[in-house]
């Protein structure tokens, strides 16, 4: 029995291990299981946008509707600045984030180039020329 237990202990170490490796990746946030909990509700709400009077009641008054949902106030205060890095963070996902950028009148390739340290034209050659080179891009921790 105790066999069992050490064997389940060290697999729960290493998905543990194995899940902090994301955390590596130069610029890239993984959508893992622990950001989605932490995210529920700012993915709730950006779900909620895709009802035309949801739509209108946020842009008429965004604060009195965020208000409604159980979001934190720092969530509350991303999502009121269009601070998208941040939202992911909090555990924000980008395609149900693509909601708010669509009631704002963007593209999603405009919204996600304002993650970037690029302007909009730059972020298009960039993905156009085929994406984000990988050099430089691979491990913070290594650097490379």
């Amino acid at each position: 029995m105790s066999n069992e237990k050490d064997a389940g202990e060290k697999a729960r170490q290493n998905i543990h291990e194995y899940l902090a490796e994301f955390d590596d990746i130069p610029g890239t946030r993984v959508y893992t299981a622990k950001r989605a909990r932490r995210g529920y509700w700012i993915n709730q709400f950006a779900m909620s946008l895709m009802k035309a009077d949801n739509r209108e009641r946020f842009k008429a008054d965004e604060k009195a509707y965020l208000d409604e949902w159980n979001i934190s106030d720092e969530a509350k205060e991303a999502l009121l600045a269009r601070d998208y890095n941040r939202l992911l963070d909090l555990g924000g996902n980008v395609y149900f984030l693509s909601k708010l950028f669509s009631t704002d009148g963007f593209s999603f390739a405009q919204a996600v180039s304002t993650m970037t340290d690029m302007t909009f034209p730059e972020y298009q050659q960039m993905m156009l020329n085929g994406g984000r080179s990988p050099e430089g891009n691979r491990s913070i921790k290594g650097g490379y």
